[in-house]
């Protein structure tokens, strides 16, 4: 059923998926990238800080092996050696292991920026489910972290050996040599080490962080009926959207029809379109569509209109013209006055409020 369920997601995440499941903390993140930044700290620590932390080192180790004679081992003298040990060691390893810190948050951010996803602290008792939790550990996923683990392993460990054994040459001499040669010598070893492991990790982090966003990009992937759904909640059901717009263009067609007793004239096609204007003379500057329509609404319009008595007047050009042109509550533009003063005129006369034409 997981692979049937597997095959069907076809369709790439959506932006709002993607940001549902950051804000559950499931983000894709590499270890390896982390463990990068954590040898790199490391490393240029070392290279930095190295002489100075020896130097510290050198001190220290000066009380307890060239002159461990000198140390009075009563109580209180013993325990303010140990104390100044202590507070030195602190000294030396603070800084590095809060870089290490510093470092290990830096990973983080680098790889999914800041992230506050207070679902991860809650408690998930479905991880104590014994056969889910042997599934999980048998799974293909858990089989190729699995190998991924043994090939860092076996690439790392062969830089680091191949590496080593030339610098290592000299260890036969170690016994004839003073306790700081020896540190300076294991330094240099270590430098190179952790060179040559930052180099073959760089490349293992790159590849490792584009399969962990390849596979989290895949685990997220959607059915069509699930982006269907997502589209729905976001979006609305069109069935019900489209519903509303006939709602709303009814009600907006009823107050248009009321709107039609007021009009002084309606422009016809005869049968096709009907423009309804109103013009008050003493009140508007122009003319103004209150109604307009075709075919069936044409038909109602040129109905009220023949109840209330105003005047029908045939007029194709203009009343397609004005139909295109003018939105309802608007005035007529200028370029329609002449012929609109016109079909004005000739309506005023017929009511007597114009003396007629000679």
């Amino acid at each position: 059923m997981a692979d049937e369920d597997d095959a069907q997601k076809t369709e790439e995440p959506t932006s709002k998926k993607l940001e549902k499941a950051r804000e559950q903390g499931q983000v894709a993140k590499s270890t390896e990238v982390n463990s990068w930044f954590l040898l790199m700290g490391g490393t240029i620590t070392l290279l930095m800080m190295a002489p100075l932390m020896m130097d510290k080192v050198r001190g220290l180790a000066t009380t307890f092996i060239e002159n461990p004679h000198a140390i009075s081992f009563e109580f209180d003298n013993l325990r303010r050696v140990i104390a100044e040990a202590l507070t030195t060691l602190f000294i030396v390893i603070g800084p590095f292991l809060g870089l290490m810190v510093i470092l290990a948050l830096a990973a983080g951010l680098f790889q999914i920026g800041f992230l506050w996803a207070p679902a991860k602290l809650k408690p998930d008792f479905s991880k104590l489910n014994v056969i889910k939790a042997l599934k999980n550990r048998f799974s293909l996923q858990t089989l190729i972290e699995f190998t991924k683990g043994i090939f860092k392993i076996a690439i790392v460990g062969t830089v680091s050996f191949g590496l080593a054994i030339p610098l290592l040459d000299d260890i036969a001499l170690i016994p004839q040599f003073d306790l700081w040669a020896v540190l300076d010598r294991l330094h240099e070893v270590t430098l190179a080490i952790a060179g040559g492991t930052v180099l073959v990790l760089t490349f293992i982090a790159a590849l490792d962080l584009i399969y962990q966003r390849y596979q989290h990009t895949k685990t997220m992937r959607m059915t069509k009926q699930e982006v269907k759904d997502e589209n729905k909640q976001s979006e609305g059901d069109p069935q019900i959207k489209a519903r509303i717009r006939r709602i709303r263009m009814e009600r907006a067609q009823a107050r248009m029809m009321a709107a039609v007793p007021r009009a002084d004239v309606v422009i016809t096609n005869p049968t096709h379109f009907a423009v309804a204007l109103e013009y008050k003379m003493e009140t508007m500057p122009a003319p103004k569509v209150i109604a307009k329509g075709v075919d069936s609404l044409a038909l109602r319009i040129r109905g009220v209109a023949e109840e209330h008595d105003i005047p029908l007047v045939e007029n194709p050009p203009l009343a397609r013209a004005l139909y295109a042109a003018v939105e309802l509550d608007q005035d007529i533009p200028p370029e329609h006055y002449q012929a609109v003063a016109e079909v004005i005129g000739y309506v005023m006369r017929l009511k007597g409020r114009l003396p007629a034409r000679t």
